[in-house]
């Protein structure tokens, strides 16, 4: 795990030195850039419910265990996925701006034990939350590009069943799970090719209770009127913890298609 740790520091350093949201990108990623159109108390909210299809890769353990290795590519999301809810928002005054991401998801995956010893195979299932709370500040922005600089805190809630067959492990079913808290910073902007389509993304990299916690996401966006808008791009997500014997240590990544409504 430790190369997706470094690809995603790579790929948040790469968001971090674009210029990347306008002066009324409420939600990040998914709301357009435009002229302030701002309420009597001048805030301007925006709402974005999403879809993220992604998979997961990675490794998770439980105490007494021996490490279980996920590998679910995002073609196989239909056939995996059980439940999903994921949605961003944000409300911003001027330069400054408080957001939120929310994703929960329950996915059904096979994994498998290292060489095969122990298990022939392994289902695993795995229930995750992640919310996110930051604070941002307008650093840079212009007529048709904007930076912000972000922080936040994060918490994770993840718990995970590893049913194993055959071998030694034949029939032993195990459940655990963590909850903990990831402080998180980086940039995330956007710029207007014209007055509709704009690139957006954001990087974000930190830790806490987990070793490390990183986030990136790019995206094309299209700006139907001054209120609603879509973005279709690709996000990963990387996540490292370990504490008292459990350990989730995954990626999840893919496209990811949303709609932000400003009001």
């Amino acid at each position: 795990m430790q190369l997706y740790a470094r690809i995603g520091l790579a790929t948040c350093l790469t968001l971090s030195s674009a210029a990347l949201a306008n002066a009324a990108d409420i939600a990040p990623l998914l709301a357009p850039t435009a002229q302030p159109q701002e309420t009597e108390s001048g805030w301007q909210f925006t709402v974005a419910p999403y879809f993220w299809i992604a998979g997961l890769r990675g490794d998770t353990a439980q105490f007494g265990l021996p490490e279980v290795h996920i590998d679910s590519s995002f073609s196989d999301i239909w056939d995996n996925l059980d439940f999903a809810f994921m949605a961003m928002g944000e409300a911003r005054n001027g330069p400054y701006s408080i957001f939120g991401d929310v994703i929960y998801s329950k996915l059904s995956a096979d994994g498998s034990t290292p060489n095969g010893i122990l298990a022939n195979s392994v289902d695993v299932e795995s229930t995750s939350f992640a919310a996110l709370l930051g604070v941002g500040y307008a650093i840079y922005e212009d007529q048709s590009s904007h930076l912000d600089i972000v922080g936040g805190l994060k918490v994770w809630s993840v718990d995970t069943t590893l049913s194993f067959s055959g071998g030694p492990l034949d029939g032993v079913s195990r459940d655990d799970g963590a909850t903990w808290v990831d402080a998180v910073a980086g940039l995330r902007g956007s710029y207007y090719f014209t007055p509709e389509f704009y690139l957006t993304g954001w990087g974000l990299v930190g830790g806490g209770g987990a070793d490390l916690d990183w986030d990136a996401a790019l995206g094309l966006g299209y700006k139907f009127t001054d209120t609603i808008s879509a973005v279709a791009g690709y996000r990963a997500l990387g996540v490292n913890y370990s504490n008292d014997g459990f350990e989730y240590d995954t990626v999840q990544h893919g496209p990811i298609l949303g709609v932000a409504i400003r009001f």
